[in-house]
């Protein structure tokens, strides 16, 4: 009887334990949602298919090769030299231009029908011919683009080069595991000035192989390829988005207050723009566009890898009433300027970092960077080529090669690495941009974030339940409240200590004018901010003579919980965070001491690299 008693109490204690088990879930992940992952990627890398590739010495590595080192595997480059990742990445997406997509390899592989046109022939006897003649062809290429005229038209050129694509991507596409995702460039540059977008599509080639790529040649206006990506959505179910990128090439036309007609931007234009491009790609290898010297007089890290004599081929030269409308800082001023305006912001845009290589090699960290065109890749001298671009007028201006950035790269918060997980993160705009070091960085921003948030262990969890993550919206101040951030950043393991954590705000002021302020609010070593705030620099352990550091100072870890004080209830207003490293040795210091001989003495020796998140935004309950 006491057995039985006992068995039957022992049976219900077991149910009910069970029962909470199922409803409270033990684990604590069972019943998360929330992006516990950082993935590490790029989102803008050309391959041969790619025209200017192609005529700049990438003749033999395809998309295969792209993905493949991608993933970590070794590849040959065009120099001799074995290529191979530190760490592999997450993430990829293939980039073409649609502009003669694949043209080039099929033009020296004698595709019959190309050498049947009298200009296919022309090009191809151009390219045999090598040096001055095939940097001929390529501005011969660059003026059909410019001019939106195409010379040599072969849609099955197209149609092969597309369904190659499309195929590598689902070839090397491994969920869980290696995302490859299907894409292009849209290449527009009208007078030479920058607009060009690449097109990310979340879907695989049963889909994205139903279209061909749009290209310039369609049109030049971004207003057409938005309605295109609608009707591939339409017309497929599935899903697509565009990623500007080098506004600081665009002579003031990316970012500018009017659309393609010269007409003032309409609550329409900023519905469809804001729908279509959640991020822009805000730093690369022609330079960085987080902000510049002049637009930010203040900041004394506005002036980092900028790239600012002139548009995209340089046959105009850069004037100072073109910066505001080129650099993403003043860009998400403006957003807010339009939607007081408007009703709607059409410069809502998260942060991404990429490479626009065109090697088919995604690397850009400063001691394994591959160039921009495969003739860069590392030599003794590549630094002191110059690379420059010959107008109707000759020479305009010489870059040389050594001003090109070793940057950068895609950091995305998602549940999963998988293409529907990946582009749904993109598309709220949890991502952020590092010039290349692979930091870590959260940043949440609500209303009842304790002093100690940042350092719970489930700190992740409170932000998501207390706020919102870096891409998130905030408004409905609560009476007497002002926002408060949470930012935590750690190093990249294999890199340099961190030097500070900044968060950057801009604001729109109720006379209508616009303002930015950065505050420094986490940081390593014992220093005090002076009285405007400023913060000493962090020092500097560099030997060049051997392109080593130490990290002897800075902090692994930096986390804070941060108030504005400064905020107004009634001003629309952003912050984003900009974390920055100690000083490290640039690329061309790693050049010195890899190859033995002395670059030009003027050339910058260390850099500090950097992280920008996407940003938050605060929008008051109603107009005052």
């Amino acid at each position: 009887m006491i057995k039985t008693t006992l068995s039957v109490i022992i049976s219900a204690t077991l149910f009910s334990f069970a029962a909470q088990a199922e409803e409270n879930f033990y684990s604590p992940l069972t019943s998360k949602t929330f992006p516990q992952q950082m993935y590490w990627g790029d989102t803008h890398l050309h391959t041969s298919y790619s025209f200017d590739a192609a005529m700049m010495g990438n003749k033999g590595l395809g998309p295969e090769e792209a993905y493949r080192f991608a993933r970590g595997e070794e590849i040959k480059a065009h120099n001799g030299m074995i290529a191979k990742l530190n760490r592999p990445l997450d993430f990829l997406m293939v980039s073409d231009h649609a502009e003669y997509l694949g043209l080039i390899p099929m033009l020296t592989a004698g595709n019959d029908d190309l050498l049947k046109d009298p200009i296919g022939k022309r090009w191809a006897e151009m390219l045999k011919a090598g040096g001055s003649e095939s940097l001929k062809a390529l501005f011969e290429l660059h003026h059909d683009i410019d001019n939106n005229h195409k010379s040599l038209a072969n849609a099955d050129v197209e149609r092969s080069a597309w369904d190659d694509i499309v195929a590598a991507a689902d070839k090397f596409n491994d969920p869980g595991k290696f995302t490859a995702f299907i894409g292009y460039e849209w290449t527009t540059m009208p007078g030479g000035d920058n607009l060009h977008r690449v097109v990310l599509f979340s879907d695989d080639a049963s889909k994205a192989g139903q279209v061909l790529p749009f290209s310039s040649f369609d049109s030049e206006d971004p207003e057409d390829l938005w309605r295109y990506l609608q009707d591939y959505e339409n017309k497929t179910g599935g899903r697509v988005l565009a990623i500007p990128h080098n506004g600081n090439v665009s002579n003031g036309l990316m970012f500018a207050l009017t659309d393609r007609n010269g007409q003032p931007l309409t609550r329409q234009y900023a519905e469809t723009r804001s729908r279509w491009e959640p991020v822009v790609e805000v730093t690369q290898i022609k330079g960085d566009g987080e902000t510049h010297p002049e637009l930010s007089p203040d900041d004394e890290f506005a002036d980092f890898e900028t790239w600012d004599k002139g548009n995209l081929i340089g046959i105009a030269l850069k004037q100072s009433n073109m910066l505001p409308y080129e650099y993403a800082r003043s860009a998400l001023k403006l957003g807010l300027q339009q939607e007081a305006k408007l009703g709607v912001n059409p410069f809502k845009f998260g942060m991404i970092g990429s490479t626009d290589a065109h090697t088919s090699l995604s690397a850009v960290e400063e001691n394994n960077f591959w160039g921009k065109f495969s003739v860069f890749e590392p030599s003794a001298k590549r630094a002191e080529i110059e690379a420059y671009t010959e107008g109707k007028q000759g020479k305009v201006y010489s870059l040389s090669v050594d001003e090109t950035a070793a940057a950068g790269y895609a950091a995305v918060w998602a549940t999963e690495n998988t293409r529907t997980a990946l582009f749904d993160a993109i598309k709220r705009r949890e991502t952020y941009a590092t010039t290349g070091p692979r930091m870590s960085v959260r940043f949440f921003g609500g209303w009842e974030f304790d002093d100690n948030e940042a350092n719970y262990p489930d700190y992740v969890d409170r932000g998501y339940t207390k706020g919102v993550p870096m891409g998130g919206d905030l408004t409905q101040a609560p009476a007497g409240k002002a926002p408060r951030f949470m930012v935590t950043a750690s190093r990249d393991p294999d890199g340099a200590n961190l030097d500070r954590v900044q968060i950057v705000k801009g604001w729109h002021e109720r006379d209508g004018s616009l303002h930015e302020q950065i505050y420094n609010v986490a940081w390593s070593g014992d220093r005090t901010p002076d009285a405007n705030g400023k913060l000493a620099a962090i020092g500097n352990t560099i030997d060049p003579a051997q392109a080593t550091w130490t990290n002897t100072i800075g902090a692994a870890e930096l986390a804070t919980t941060w108030t504005d004080p400064d905020f107004d209830v009634a001003e629309r207003a952003f912050y984003y965070v900009r974390v920055l490293q100690i000083p490290t040795p640039r690329w061309t210091v790693y050049d010195e001491k890899h190859f033995g001989e002395p670059l030009k003495s003027e050339m910058p020796k260390w850099i500090q690299e950097r992280a920008y998140t996407s940003p938050i935004w605060y929008t008051p309950a109603k107009e005052n």
